[in-house]
């Protein structure tokens, strides 16, 4: 167990920040054991010297106001002994009463589960939750599952229609924002109406980013984002056309890999030398490259798209090396931008997202954001799981509570075309300094990157069994110059971290 004097803890899953002696047994956000929290390097605010006004639950984080914390915590009934001063900080908007209006501008996974930490922690609150989409919020990344036909359209949702009704959660379907007024505290929609609120969360997530291709705007080219993407895509494919996924990212690839499951004649077009190099290293890269092959999925690996051919639809691709690749169908997976347009006009502070402290307020104190638009410490994670934590803390953030985020390790866990991968840190060496040890067995892969004894970097791919030990390894700073020292084998070093489990 960590330092049991820290007076902030991380949980490593996702995220949040817990202030006290010792770690929760459990995080409030994602359920994660007390084992997985770990010291927090922000030290704890500095008490206030004039009289304190304010209180903070160090269990679940509702402020209190008044000269002494109260007897018992309203919310989790911890005791008083269990809430601490708050430094000076400003005091919460009108949103931290428990009839406040809440705005959720976006129903994917952040905004929906800011409605969820939201309704939990607030039973009056009035919450609307705007969809720009005309469907219920679902699971965005079971769309290439539905491509493969694994899942029908009936399986995307995540909650039935009842369940906002029972929530009390007004869900607004097939709208979209048009302009914030934060001086009157509005939201503009399409069709004129202003919807006031007290506090307001920023979940728009983000857009698909299209490359300044000539001919990108051909009928036949199409991006993944949204359940009628994926009906385009489908209805396309129906008829027998020959498809293009410029892109091998895990969503290139995971839609190259659905739409061959269906018998569709398919090639991932991908810039780099391998596949996926943000994630997997080249030894990966090319396994899994092989594995693609094994599906039926053609692969074009290091080259670079010219044109999308054809007259008023595309006839296939033109490259930059020369040649070219016949398709009817073209899917961009290019990657995405974050869509800040509307915090843009407003006058937000905006960098690639828009910018947000540790309890995810924005540059104004009645306006949170979560998810795929927020940026964290210089960070946009675009990641499922960190918007699900984030939505969760604004959304609790948005009744008044004050908890942090302090960012997660920048670690990837995913699966892809079926396949478990990891990486984390430094896993491709830099220079001679490093010292590597790949092991391949039963259809996996392992490698570990050491430098000065230290763990620094490390790519699974077929498992990720050791994913949790390679994470506390590096984020403890483990010293493994006695195991290096015994010019161990990949398969000694990998069965020792095994043992440190």
């Amino acid at each position: 167990m960590a330092d049991a004097s820290a007076q902030a803890w991380r949980c490593t899953v996702c995220g949040y920040v817990h202030r006290g002696g010792v770690p929760p047994e459990s995080c409030p956000v994602c359920g994660a054991s007390g084992s997985e929290f770990e010291p927090h390097a922000e030290p704890t605010p500095a008490r206030p010297a004039a009289a304190v006004t304010r209180w903070r639950c160090t269990v679940c984080g509702y402020i209190h106001d008044g000269p002494e914390p109260p007897d018992e915590c309203p919310l989790c009934g911890a005791a008083r002994e269990q809430f601490e001063p708050v430094a000076d900080e400003p005091p919460p908007s009108a949103a931290a009463g428990s009839d406040a209006r809440v705005v959720i501008l976006g129903s994917g996974i952040a905004g929906l589960a800011a409605a969820e930490g939201l309704r939990g922690v607030a039973p009056d609150a009035r919450i609307v939750l705007i969809s720009k989409e005309p469907t219920l919020p679902y699971y965005r990344l079971n769309l290439t599952r539905y491509l493969a036909g694994e899942i029908t359209r009936g399986d995307l949702p995540v909650h039935s229609e009842d369940w906002y009704h029972e929530q009390r959660i007004e869900l607004r379907q097939g709208i979209e924002a048009t302009q914030l007024d934060l001086d009157a505290r509005t939201v503009e929609l399409r069709d004129g109406e202003r919807l006031p609120f007290d506090r307001l969360v920023l979940a728009t997530g983000a857009h698909p980013f299209v490359p300044p291709i000539p001919g990108a705007d051909r009928d036949g080219v199409v991006s993944l984002r949204t359940i009628e993407d994926a009906d385009l895509i489908l209805d396309a494919v129906g008829s027998g056309r020959r498809c293009l996924c410029i892109g091998g990212g895990l969503l290139g690839l995971e839609t190259a890999g659905g739409l061959a499951h269906r018998g569709a004649d398919v090639t991932v077009l991908e810039s780099h030398g391998s596949l996926m190099p943000s994630q997997l290293d080249p030894r990966a890269g090319a396994l899994l490259a092989a594995h693609l092959g094994k599906i039926g999925v053609k692969l074009c690996s290091a080259v670079h798209v010219r044109e999308l051919t054809g007259d008023r639809r595309v006839a296939g691709v033109a490259l930059e090396e020369g040649g070219s690749v016949a398709g009817e169908l073209v899917i961009l997976a290019t990657g995405v931008r974050s869509s800040t347009h509307l915090a843009r006009q407003a006058g937000l502070t905006v960098k690639k997202g828009v910018v947000v402290d540790q309890c995810l307020c924005t540059s104004h104190p009645s306006v949170l954001a979560a998810g795929d638009i927020a940026e964290h410490l210089g960070v946009l994670y675009g990641n499922w799981s960190v918007a699900q934590s984030q939505g969760g803390i604004a959304g609790r953030n948005a009744a008044g509570l004050a908890m942090e985020f302090g960012g997660v390790p920048r670690s990837h866990t995913l699966k892809v075309l079926g396949i478990e991968a990891f990486s984390i840190g430094q896993f491709l060496p830099l220079d001679g300094s490093y010292r590597v040890f790949a092991v391949e067995a039963d259809g996996t892969y392992q490698s570990f990157v050491f430098r000065d004894g230290l763990l620094v970097g490390a790519n699974l791919l077929g498992t990720a069994a050791l994913a949790g030990v390679l994470k506390k390894a590096i984020e403890s700073k483990t010293d493994f110059s006695g195991l290096l020292a015994s010019h161990p084998s990949a398969t000694q070093v990998a069965e020792s971290l095994a043992a440190t489990a």
